[in-house]
C-alpha cells in the first residue's frame, strides 16, 4: 500500500492593486510563478468591485492610487472579511501613513522599491500565520469538545473486532462509515479513526447534523460571504473550512436533508467548497467520517437518502455493538465514566455495592453508553461516599419497569426498543421533550418525528 501523501495548505488568493503598469505586469507573472492566485488591479475601486465578487487571502496595495488609496481599500476589505491580511506598499512614506497601517491592522509596511525576494518571504510568513490562525481555531473547537478520556473501553469479542477495524483503516483516507444504535459511542470510535491517521495532528471537527438549523446548515458546513443574507455582517469560515487537513466527522448523517445531500456528495467528489454566497470555490483537503443509527439502505428505498450518496459516504464500515451485548464490559466502562465526571474518586477505591451492580447489569440500555453515563451523574450526585448504593440509581432502576416490559414483550424490534425508551425518558423528566432528546443522545427535531411516526402507526 502507498505512503498516503500529507495535506497540503491551500493555496493563498492574493489581490494586488497598484496604478503602475509595469508593476502590475511584474506582479502578475512572479506572483503566479511564486505558487500563488493572483487577480491585479489598477486602482483602489477596481480593487473593491473585486473584493465584492470574492473572497481573497492577502491583499497588497500602493498607498497613493486614484479614486481610492490603499488605507481606503482594506478598510473595506477588513469590513467584509476580518481575517484577510494587508500589505501597504509606498514610494512617499510618512509617519501618518504608517499610523494609519498600524490602525488598520496592516500586516507589513513597505517602501518601493521592494526586492521580490522580500515580499516572497514576507508572503510566506502571513502563509504561516494563516495555517496557524487555522490550527488554533481547529484546536479551540477541538478543545470545546473535549470529552476526557478517548480510550475505547471493553474487552468482548465485538469491541477487539472494532478496535482491528479502526487499526485497519485509519492510516488511509477512506471514508468510514459508523453504525451502532444512538449513544453506543459512534464519536468516540470516529475519534480514533482520526487518531490513528495522519491527521492527527490536524483538527476534528465533530458536527451533529440532526441538531443544525435547516435554513442555517449550509453556511455552518461551507460558511458564507458578508451580506449574503440577513444578519451576514461579516464573513464566516464553515466547518469544513477549519477541519482543512483533518477530519470532519458527520454525525447523524440521516438527518440530512435532501437539498444539502447533493451539496455534500458534490463536496466529497471534488474537495471543493463554496461559501454562501460566493462565487468562487475553496480546495479542501478533509477526510471524512460519517455515523448513523438509522437503516440508510431502507431510506433509499423510501427516497429520503440518496443512494450515489450513500455508496460515497460508505467505503469501509464499522458496527458498534449495543452496550446490552457486551454487558461484561459494563463495569470497566461505569468505573471508567464515574472517575470522569468525579475527580475525587481514588484508583482502588470501591465504587459500587454489589446490589448497585447487579442493577446496573440486569438493565438492557435501550440509551447504551451515553444512558449508563447520565445514570452514574445522577447517582454520583446523591451519593456523598463511595460506593454507590442501589438507592442512588434513578427510580426507575428499582422499579426495572423497562426490564419489566422487554421480557413481556420478546421478541422485540428496534422500533419497539427505541419506542420503549423514548417513553421510560419522557416519564423520567415529567413530559419535558427537550431534556428526554438531551438524554438520549438525539436532536429535539428526531425526538418529535419518532413520536409521529409512532402516532402514525397507532393511528393506522
Amino acid at each position: 500500500m502507498s505512503k498516503p501523501k500529507s495535506p497540503e495548505a491551500p493555496k493563498m488568493h492574493i489581490l494586488f492593486a497598484d496604478d503602475e503598469t509595469n508593476l502590475q505586469e511584474l506582479m502578475r507573472s512572479e506572483l503566479t510563478r511564486m505558487g500563488y492566485a493572483v487577480t491585479v488591479c489598477p486602482d483602489g475601486l477596481t480593487a473593491v468591485a473585486a473584493l465584492e465578487k470574492e473572497p481573497f487571502d492577502c491583499l497588497i496595495v500602493d498607498l497613493h492610487m486614484p479614486g481610492m488609496d490603499g488605507i481606503e481599500v482594506i478598510g473595506r476589505a477588513k469590513e467584509m472579511y476580518p481575517e484577510i491580511e494587508a500589505i501597504v506598499m509606498t514610494g512617499n512614506p510618512s509617519q501618518e501613513t504608517a499610523i494609519a497601517a498600524v490602525r488598520h491592522q496592516v500586516f507589513e509596511y513597505l517602501t518601493k522599491p521592494s526586492r521580490l525576494s522580500e515580499i516572497a518571504n514576507l508572503l510566506g510568513r502571513v502563509s504561516e500565520r494563516r495555517q496557524t490562525k487555522r490550527q488554533l481555531a481547529a484546536l479551540q473547537h477541538r478543545v470545546r469538545r473535549a470529552e476526557g478520556d478517548t480510550r475505547l473501553i471493553g474487552e468482548a469479542p465485538a469491541m477487539q473486532t472494532v478496535r482491528t477495524l479502526i487499526e485497519k483503516v485509519a492510516p488511509t483516507d477512506s471514508s468510514v462509515m459508523i453504525r451502532g444504535e444512538t449513544g453506543c459511542g459512534k464519536e468516540l470510535v470516529a475519534k480514533a479513526v482520526h487518531e490513528q491517521s495522519r491527521r492527527a495532528a490536524e483538527a476534528f471537527v465533530a458536527i451533529n447534523c440532526g441538531a443544525l438549523p435547516e435554513n442555517l446548515i449550509e453556511s455552518e458546513l461551507f460558511g458564507h460571504c458578508r451580506g449574503a443574507f440577513t444578519g451576514a455582517d461579516a464573513a464566516r469560515t464553515g466547518l469544513f473550512e477549519v477541519a482543512d487537513g483533518g477530519t470532519v466527522f458527520l454525525d447523524e448523517i440521516g438527518e440530512l436533508p435532501m437539498s444539502m445531500q447533493a451539496k455534500l456528495l458534490r463536496v466529497l467528489e471534488t474537495g471543493d467548497i463554496r461559501r454562501v454566497g460566493d462565487n468562487q470555490s475553496i480546495k479542501v483537503d478533509v477526510r471524512v467520517v460519517c455515523a448513523t443509527h438509522r437503516d440508510l439502505e431502507a431510506m433509499v428505498e423510501e427516497g429520503t437518502f440518496r443512494e450515489d450518496l450513500m455508496f460515497r459516504i460508505n467505503t469501509f464500515e464499522i458496527r458498534i455493538p449495543p452496550l446490552r451485548e457486551r454487558i461484561g464490559d459494563l463495569p470497566a466502562l461505569a468505573a471508567a465514566l464515574l472517575r470522569r465526571h468525579r475527580g475525587d474518586v481514588g484508583s482502588n477505591e470501591r465504587l459500587f455495592d454489589d446490589e448497585a451492580l447487579e442493577v446496573l447489569k440486569a438493565h438492557v440500555w435501550p440509551g447504551n453508553v451515553r444512558e449508563l453515563a447520565n445514570v452514574l451523574e445522577h447517582a454520583s450526585i446523591l451519593c456523598d461516599k463511595m460506593p454507590i448504593r442501589a438507592e442512588h440509581l434513578p427510580r426507575h432502576f428499582g422499579k426495572r419497569q423497562l426490564r419489566k416490559e422487554l421480557r413481556t414483550s420478546s421478541p422485540m424490534s428496534l422500533r419497539d426498543l427505541e419506542r420503549v425508551a423514548i417513553e421510560q425518558a419522557l416519564e423520567r423528566h415529567d413530559g419535558n421533550k427537550p431534556a428526554a432528546a438531551e438524554e438520549l443522545g438525539i436532536a429535539l427535531k428526531t425526538l418529535y418525528n419518532k413520536l409521529n411516526s409512532a402516532e402514525d402507526r397507532k393511528a393506522a
